[in-house]
Order: C-alpha cells, then structure tokens, then sequence
C-alpha cells in the first residue's frame, strides 16, 4: 500500500501506467477516490476525478453541514454543489450525511438530487441504498404516531381510554395547539358541534 507501506493493498489506481496500490482503509489519508457505481473504479491521489465547476469558496466560507470552515478552494478536502454552486461541504461531512440520507440524499441547500448524486458518486462518496436512518430509528418512531387515547382525569368511556369513534360522544378529539394530547368528546362536556378544542397546557 502506497499510504501505508503494509502488504496487502489490492486495489489498483486504474489510471493507464499508474501503478499505486492501496487499501480500502487507507484510500481517504491517501486522498485516494473509489467510485461505488458503475465499474468501481479506484483512483489514486495524482490521478483522482476533480469537481469540474467553476466555483470558489467567498472568504469564511463554512461547510453547510458542520459549519467549520472550508478551504479556499475546491480540493479532496472541500466539495461544492455543482447545480446550486452555493453548498460548500467538507468529504467527510458529505460522505455521513449520504450514509444517513440514503435514497433521501441531496444538496442540502438546494434539493438538487440529480445532478448532486451523480457527482458525489464520482467524488468517491458512498451513498447508501436504504432509507434514511431517521426514518427507520426507533427513537422517531413516536413522531409518526397520532396521540391516541383520552387524557382527562376522569375518563367516562365504558370501553377505556384508548378507545375512539369517528364521531358522536366518544370521538376523542386532539388539543388543537400541540395534538399531544386528547380527549372523548363527553369526557369534556363538548357539544357534537363543537370542532376544536384545547389542552389544559396551550
């Protein structure tokens, strides 16, 4: 391995005369590219794709994702968008943001996806196929779900709580305000015609 000096290193640089090898654990100190589409091609630091937009950094530019700064110009190191020109992002930062995004990934300025991808995907960043992690995190789970049971201090449903009509006496309406919490329509006096109603709390 070129980077490392260790024996081992099986990927090649597939520019024509190169002969740099190296690991795959090496490629980003190296500033070694490795393209995961297509042919899975693998470029070595002299030899690497650049971004091929016309585009300099303003002065105290940050990256858009960890707010550091950048460096003052387009390198292994400092990426930019090429549809919004605006996004200016470390590789490192981009590349766990496309773990994270997945199918969702994008500029995060912009929301260009087409051409976005199709570049970061030639930069060497590895984007992941599933979807986004903070859909499947079970930890967000509760945010998809619709507060479903009645939180007077006396509940007057014969069937609980948690049970719900469409519409009549033990339709449980949401607080208005925050929708965190609930209540059947009897439980808290309210006409049928009555559409809204509001927490203790809000």
């Amino acid at each position: 391995c070129f980077v490392c000096g260790m024996m081992g290193a099986t990927i090649t640089c597939q520019k024509k005369g190169c002969d740099r090898s190296f690991q795959l654990p090496c490629a980003s100190e190296g500033e070694c590219v490795t393209q995961f589409f297509g042919l899975y091609r693998s470029f070595c630091w002299e030899h690497h794709p650049e971004q091929a937009v016309q585009a300099t950094p303003e002065q105290n530019r940050t990256c858009i994702i960890c707010l550091d700064l950048v460096e003052g110009r387009k390198s292994y190191h400092t990426m930019v968008c090429p549809a919004c020109q605006h996004a200016w992002f470390h590789q490192s930062c981009i590349q766990k943001q496309a773990i994270h995004a997945g199918v969702c990934f994008r500029c995060l300025h912009c929301q260009n996806k087409d051409l976005f991808v199709m570049e970061t995907l030639t930069m060497g960043i590895r984007i992941s196929k599933r979807q986004p992690s903070w859909e499947s995190d079970q930890a967000c789970g509760l945010v998809y779900q619709r507060h479903s049971f009645c939180n007077a201090r006396r509940c007057l449903c014969p069937g609980g709580r948690e049970q719900a009509e469409e519409e009549g006496s033990w339709q449980l309406l949401l607080c208005s305000s925050c929708t965190a919490k609930g209540i059947h329509r009897r439980c808290s006096y309210l006409r049928n015609s009555t559409a809204t109603w509001e927490c203790v709390c809000c």
